[in-house]
């Protein structure tokens, strides 16, 4: 069942994929339909599941679960796997590489592969003040006052 991301309460849990390279326009608009029919017949066990999407910065596909109607079982979480691979095969992006940062540098998202964001940190050519994106958080109030946040802040601040 798709409901808005800004109604899901704050309690459903975040699934977040980052890109490494920004989608087109003409590709969010795509990208942002076929999410939407996928969490339209997304189902724990044949029961719906109550979620919502948003896109940000035209890189971060985010996905949020209402778990107070019905949670998602392992079936449920490797359908939405296989739809981010297929996404990944359309559009031939990286989605699931949890070995990658996404930081800010100036109004620009930069999209690193941690070894290269450790040599950058080394190098001081990123510091504590640098935001970085934390996609580790869980949950949706973590997202709004978590996700996007500086490196001192996050996981991140061990390689500075």
């Amino acid at each position: 069942m798709l409901v808005s991301f800004e109604s899901l309460p704050k309690t459903s849990r975040i699934w977040i994929y980052q890109s490494n390279r920004s989608f087109t326009p003409e590709e969010l608009e795509e990208v942002s339909s076929l999410t939407g029919e996928f969490i339209k017949q997304w189902t724990a066990h044949g029961a719906d599941l109550k979620a919502g999407f948003e896109i940000r910065y035209s890189r971060f596909i985010v996905i949020g679960l209402d778990q107070n109607l019905n949670s998602a079982s392992g079936c449920s979480i490797d359908a939405s796997v296989h739809f981010i691979q297929a996404l990944e095969k359309k559009y031939q992006v990286d989605l699931l590489d949890k070995m990658n940062v996404s930081f800010k540098q100036g109004e620009y998202i930069a999209y690193k592969p941690l070894a290269d964001f450790k040599k950058m940190a080394k190098a001081k050519s990123v510091s504590a003040n640098t935001v970085v994106f934390n996609n580790l958080v869980t949950n949706k109030q973590e997202y709004e006052n978590f996700w996007e946040v500086p490196a001192s802040e996050s996981w991140h601040s061990r390689f500075l």
